[in-house]
C-alpha cells in the first residue's frame, strides 16, 4: 500500500470512497439532519483540495482511503487557518472492503511524518461517538480526548482530540 499526496484525476474516486467510508452512519443520524448533504461534502475533494492537503491510501491502483489535512487553510475558505504548530485532521475514511487492514493506520502515520517534516508539534481532529474503532485506534497512537464534547444537531456528539508532537527533553522514550 502506498500514502501519497492525491492526483486531480483521482478527486472523484477519492471521493467516493470517503463518502462510502460514512454512509454507514446515515442510519443513526436524527432522521431530519441532512446527512446527503453531509455525503455529498465529503465526496467534493475537489471544492477543498486548492486549501487543504489530501493524502490517499492506494492499493493495487486502488484508492482505499483518504484523509484530507488543514495545514495552511481550512475545508470552508471562510474558516481561520490553523495555528502555525498545528495540523488538523479531517474526513479520515477508508473503503468498507478495505477496514482491518490497516489503511487508517498507515494514514494517520504518514500525517505524524508530515507534522515532524513541517515542524508541526500538534495534531488535532474531531470524530463522533458513532465512530469507536477510529476512537480507538486514535486512542492508541496517543492522542489525548479533550474535556467536553459537543451535540451537533444531527444528534451526534463530536468530540476533540489532540496529540502533542513536541519532543519532551527529560522524556526517554523520544
Amino acid at each position: 500500500m502506498e500514502i501519497r499526496e492525491i492526483e486531480p484525476s483521482e478527486y472523484a474516486d477519492a471521493g467516493t470512497v470517503t463518502a462510502d467510508a460514512y454512509r454507514e452512519f446515515q442510519s443513526k443520524v436524527n432522521p431530519e439532519a441532512d446527512y446527503e448533504a453531509y455525503l455529498a461534502e465529503i465526496a467534493d475533494i475537489a471544492s477543498r483540495a486548492p486549501r487543504t492537503t489530501i493524502l490517499v491510501a492506494v492499493d493495487r491502483g486502488e484508492i482505499v482511503g483518504s484523509t484530507t489535512l488543514e495545514i495552511t487553510g481550512r475545508i470552508h475558505a471562510d474558516t481561520p487557518p490553523p495555528d502555525d504548530d498545528e495540523i488538523h485532521i479531517r474526513m479520515l475514511g477508508v473503503a468498507p472492503a478495505a477496514r482491518g487492514h490497516g489503511v487508517g493506520k498507515a494514514l494517520m502515520e504518514a500525517t505524524l511524518a508530515l507534522a515532524a517534516e513541517l515542524g508541526r508539534t500538534r495534531i488535532t481532529l474531531h470524530t463522533t461517538d458513532l465512530m469507536v474503532t477510529a476512537r480507538h485506534m486514535y486512542e492508541a497512537m496517543g492522542f489525548s480526548l479533550e474535556p467536553g464534547k459537543v451535540e451537533m444537531p444531527s444528534g451526534i456528539c463530536l468530540f476533540a482530540y489532540t496529540l502533542d508532537t513536541a519532543p519532551v527533553a527529560d522524556d526517554p522514550r523520544r
